[in-house]
């Protein structure tokens, strides 16, 4: 299996009020995409890594890499408008190695999930080896209703989806021509390839402690994780 990593680091920090890219942010004298890049180095199945992020980033993002020890190729390229415009200028940066395939799968993952996991990355790309496609999810555990009707919804039915999220590379491209066609933006990946591929899409365990930093409050529960993960309680065997 050969995988490269696309990892999107082209947000900004408006609902967390840090005035600036918060994946940039800093946890345990690290800034919270370096512990993501530091996963993506020791598993061994990704031997690229394609960064998304703002051009006015670059300075940071470098010391992000450098934070991480990456050493394997790493190739960054600016981010769009949204979400899906930086997924799909990741993709392109792929598409010579997808067209020779020389490329099996493209994890991507969200740059403000800083504690990914070796394990993680191992299932979900287990997974869409096996499936076609993987997102890693959780059970809702609060009551949900719906907003029309004021209904509960079968909770043991739902779930909240995180990343990585691993896909075939060949399909997940040709995914993002056929939505660029339609004008169409999924939410995540995994909309954009349900709707516009025929990928089946495997769900896997998710990990609480995979959060993604939004709030102010997501730093306090970062901070914690961060001294564990520097004293090495989350390492597992390279794959």
């Amino acid at each position: 299996m050969r995988a490269a990593g696309l990892v999107l680091a082209g947000g900004s920090g408006t609902r967390i009020g840090a005035g600036s890219n918060k994946v940039y942010m800093t946890v345990a004298g690290r800034s919270l995409l370096s512990y993501a890049l530091e996963t993506f180095e020791r598993f061994s199945p990704v031997d690229r890594i394609v960064l998304v992020i703002r051009d006015a980033d670059r300075n940071l993002a470098e010391r992000a890499l450098q934070e991480a020890g990456v050493s394997k190729p790493v190739e960054m390229v600016p981010g769009g408008e949204s979400r899906h415009a930086s997924e799909l200028a990741g993709l392109e940066v792929l598409e010579q190695a997808i067209g020779a395939r020389s490329l099996d799968l493209v994890v991507v993952h969200d740059g403000a999930r800083p504690f990914v996991t070796v394990d993680l990355l191992a299932a979900v790309t287990e997974a869409a080896t096996r499936s076609g496609g993987a997102v890693p999810a959780l059970p809702v555990e609060a009551p949900l209703f719906r907003r029309d009707s004021a209904q509960p919804l079968p909770g043991d039915t739902i779930r909240t989806v995180q990343t990585p999220q691993a896909f075939r590379a060949g399909p997940l491209l040709e995914a993002y021509r056929r939505a660029a066609q339609e004008g169409f933006e999924g939410v995540d990946t995994s909309e954009t390839v349900t709707r516009f591929s025929d990928l089946e899409v495997e769900l896997v365990a998710g990990d609480p402690r995979n959060l993604k930093v939004t709030y102010p409050r997501d730093l306090t529960v970062a901070e914690s994780y961060a001294s564990s993960w520097e004293a090495g309680r989350w390492r597992r065997v390279l794959r």
